[in-house]
């Protein structure tokens, strides 16, 4: 599909490219947000916020630590393991100050998913919540991380508030469990000295790795995108570009979904910065009446969520209470947009979800419904400077109104994967052209609608959820031959996992199964459904047929 398409199909507000070499890294946006917008708050949670300045000496300090009190160099990985904190924009920021490349880590892995992703990524330090001390304290001796920094829930809060806010979670509700890490120092011991050393801020360039974003592949292998600086610098201007409605250093966004995620890391963390906007962190959004209690704080503008999490909102009787009248952007990603929630969310809030489409590999979003072109039903159109296509079985474009796979070009799309060189080569082909393995169409007017997915993969409130690692960890029970994973619908995650298995040890229960899956998978990958089967259907040559599984 020719670029030249879309010229006539924007809305006329948006700009067809931008120049998204503008600045050569994210550090470099980082900068000079921290001089334009000095006074104005940056991040905000639990009651505190935290200025542009505020967040720009935190930052230089920690990095200065690391130059000053470690063995880490230019290039060098660093995991940073958790929830929405103020802690979190410090070290991300802090790292790449330090030259470091920013390894995410969903807080909620478990020892196996942890371990396999330091020592895939080569990581040699880690920044972790102390809820998860005792994971780390297993893990950390089996990888090659020698640098170890735990912090607690309230250490970026004022005096008093931070002792007894980590004095509650310690002591009154007891989400610390006790571990021993050998040589591990208290994030705020790194500020205090980092606060008295010499940083010499490093000056990454655009081809330079910023992050490597951990995504799952059909093979349950957890593959490393390579997001260079870059990638997400081209990414933030593209959205910047299509959202005309926005106002530099006057927007509020209420950031629900993890940073550690691609799509909240760049809308939320990296976009906000670089419009001088103010995100409010929410730490733990399943706790609906703190959240909503949180929301009634602040004239907020945009939102960022997904289908899940606004389904949840709306069913709380003091949400739709709540003051809209700030309200002017909703941006929906990860999973798809159910009709009727788009719609009761627009009745009650009065703001219309733009949707939009995008992946770990392309830094993320590749397609967005510009405010106030919202098209819903559909994943908008490509962002400036991207163009996107669909082709058949054989490669071939489809025409226009067909559906094919939906391939992606653009300055967003990833360098490639970590260390895997024939996982690159089946992504990307020789020309740039990502495949996506979403099977859509694109419409006359422009803009593209998803149909399917080409991959098996299981789409669980926004999270990749692939088969093959279920079921690799289902038969590594000594009762169970063979396994099978699929997506079935669920009112509340979108998909969930039914797990379809053949037992060795007829024996097996359903309870003690379950009971082995929680403890191997984080819990949004856990089996929602297990049910057990003589046999499983096969192909002549022995593989097993997902799609008939879940076609029944």
């Amino acid at each position: 599909m020719q670029a030249d398409f879309w010229k006539d199909k924007y809305p006329s507000e948006v700009p067809f490219t931008v120049d998204v070499e503008a600045y050569d890294s994210v550090l470099d946006v980082f900068h000079e947000s921290c001089k334009k917008f000095a006074d104005k708050p940056a991040f905000s949670n639990m009651g505190r916020s935290l200025t542009y300045r505020e967040l720009d000496q935190y930052s230089a300090a920690f990095a200065a630590y690391l130059q000053n009190n470690t063995d880490l160099k230019p290039g060098d990985r660093i995991a940073v393991q958790m929830p929405n904190l103020l802690q979190y924009p410090v070290a991300v920021f802090g790292a790449m100050r330090a030259g470091l490349v920013v390894v995410n880590t969903n807080p909620l892995y478990t020892a196996r998913e942890m371990t396999h992703q330091f020592n895939d990524s080569g990581a040699k330090a880690l920044v972790a919540l102390a809820n998860f001390g005792n994971l780390v304290q297993e893990v950390v001796p089996h990888t090659g991380i020698k640098h170890v920094i735990i912090t607690e829930v309230g250490d970026m809060l004022p005096g008093f508030k931070s002792l007894l806010t980590n004095f509650v979670v310690r002591k009154v509700k007891k989400m610390v469990p006790a571990f021993n890490i050998p040589g591990a120092i208290r994030f705020t011991d790194v500020l205090s000295r980092g606060k008295r050393s010499k940083l010499v801020e490093a000056t990454p360039h655009r081809s330079d790795i910023a992050v490597l974003q951990y995504t799952g592949g059909t093979t349950g292998v957890a593959k490393g995108a390579m997001l260079t600086h870059g990638n997400l610098v081209a990414n933030l201007l593209q959205m910047k570009a299509v959202l005309t409605n926005f106002e530099m250093g006057k927007e509020v966004m209420i950031a629900p979904l993890p940073l550690y995620h691609i799509f909240a890391f760049t809308v939320c963390c990296l976009g906000m910065m670089e419009m001088g906007g103010h995100a409010i962190l929410i730490t733990n959004p399943r706790d609906l009446p703190a959240f909503v209690k949180e929301l009634a704080k602040w004239k907020f503008t945009s939102f960022a969520g997904l289908n899940t999490l606004f389904v949840a909102l709306m069913n709380n009787e003091d949400f739709r209470k709540l003051d809209f009248s700030a309200l002017k952007t909703t941006a929906a990603g990860g999973m798809a947009m159910q009709h009727h929630a788009a719609e009761e969310w627009e009745r009650i809030t009065g703001c219309r979800v733009s949707e939009g489409f995008g992946m770990t590999e392309t830094s993320p979003v590749v397609t967005m419904n510009p405010p106030g072109y919202s098209q819903i039903g559909t994943i908008g159109m490509p962002v400036p400077n991207t163009t996107v296509k669909t082709v058949d079985d054989n490669g071939n474009e489809t025409p226009i109104g067909e559906p094919g796979e939906l391939c992606v070009q653009g300055p967003q799309v990833m360098k490639g994967y970590w260390q895997r060189p024939e996982s690159t080569a089946e992504t990307i082909d020789a020309d740039g052209w990502l495949k996506t393995g979403d099977i859509a169409l694109i419409q006359p007017d422009g803009y593209v609608r998803i149909v399917d997915r080409k991959k098996d993969m299981i789409l669980v409130s926004g999270f990749n959820v692939y088969p093959n690692e279920i079921e690799e960890v289902a038969v590594g029970h000594e009762g169970v031959l063979e396994s099978a994973a699929v997506g079935v619908p669920d009112d509340k995650s979108g998909e969930a996992v039914k797990l379809f298995v053949v037992r060795k040890d007829p024996a097996l229960t359903v309870e003690s199964l379950m009971a082995h899956m929680r403890a191997n998978l984080t819990g949004y990958k856990v089996p929602r459904h297990i049910v057990f089967r003589d046999d499983l259907p096969k192909t002549p040559v022995g593989k097993i047929l997902r799609r008939e599984l879940r076609d029944k």
